[in-house]
């Protein structure tokens, strides 16, 4: 039986959760959802997914952006049942008092399937892709199985928001060696653990993660929902990323103007 109420049911944060948050630019927190939930939204995902990539090229034909992991984006916009899902109040709430903010919009949704054999997703941070304002992003990256070790659950250089070299790399080779050498003479803490089913973890737009390979048969199947602050503003683009996020997710904002387009509704505000 799926239990549609608990996605918007609330889930309480201690204040050392949030502090944490604060803290480390992540958190993993446990008992999102139940098995029921996520089978039902897993099954309508992976089916959605399918019809997306019916013409992707072999594995060894790509390169190592293309190896890391299936990347298909706003699932929300085609379906009535997955967008319940990405729109989950419980969700979004939390992202909402992990950032300390009054209430979020959804940047996009994307999913994010590492096949059987796939290959590392190199250390980079996610908002070097977005023309945002500010650094109130967050994305919540929700397994829709259990993820062990082998699987390549994603890997966190806690505290590392806070240093500003290697935002300026997308996913690449490059970004991998360059962040992997500037990470080693910090003291920011390498975590990279496996997630139980019905785990989530909360990430900040500028901290520096990758995953490592899938090295089972079996695909890796994650959906993401990115939130950003309802008062967020675009900025002017800083690499050709940038301004393809403007007109695919943003399509009509303005320079300097707080984002508010169709594709980008609020998804939880404080007392409303």
């Amino acid at each position: 039986m799926i239990h549609l109420q608990l996605l918007d049911e609330n889930y309480v944060l201690s204040m050392d959760q949030i502090d944490f948050y604060r803290n480390n630019g992540f958190i993993k927190l446990k008992n999102i959802f139940d098995s029921e939930t996520l089978s039902y939204y897993g099954r309508l995902i992976t089916e959605k997914v399918a019809e997306k990539i019916k013409n992707v090229s072999d594995l060894d034909d790509r390169d190592t952006y293309g190896k890391a992991f299936l990347q298909i984006f706003n699932l929300w916009t085609e379906s009535e049942e997955i967008k319940k899902f990405v729109f989950s109040k419980r969700l979004a709430k939390i992202a909402t008092e992990l950032m300390e903010v009054d209430g979020v919009k959804i940047y996009h949704d994307q999913a994010l399937f590492k096949e059987g054999h796939g290959g590392l997703t190199p250390w980079h941070a996610d908002q070097y892709y977005w023309p945002l304002s500010s650094d109130k992003t967050v994305t919540a990256w929700i397994p829709l199985q259990k993820i062990n070790p082998e699987m390549g659950p994603l890997e966190f250089s806690a505290g590392s928001q806070a240093i500003s070299e290697g935002r300026s790399l997308a996913i690449s080779d490059e970004s991998e060696e360059k962040i992997e050498k500037r990470l080693g003479v910090s003291d920011f803490i390498k975590v990279s653990e496996p997630f139980e089913l019905g785990e989530v973890s909360f990430h900040s737009g500028w901290i520096f993660h990758r995953a490592g390979p899938n090295i089972t048969n079996e695909t890796r199947k994650v959906m993401t929902v990115i939130y950003m602050d309802t008062d967020m503003r675009l900025e002017s683009p800083s690499n050709d990323g940038q301004v393809n996020d403007w007109n695919t997710w943003c399509p009509g904002a303005k320079i300097g103007a707080v984002i508010d387009t169709h594709l980008n509704p609020i998804l939880y505000k404080k007392n409303v």
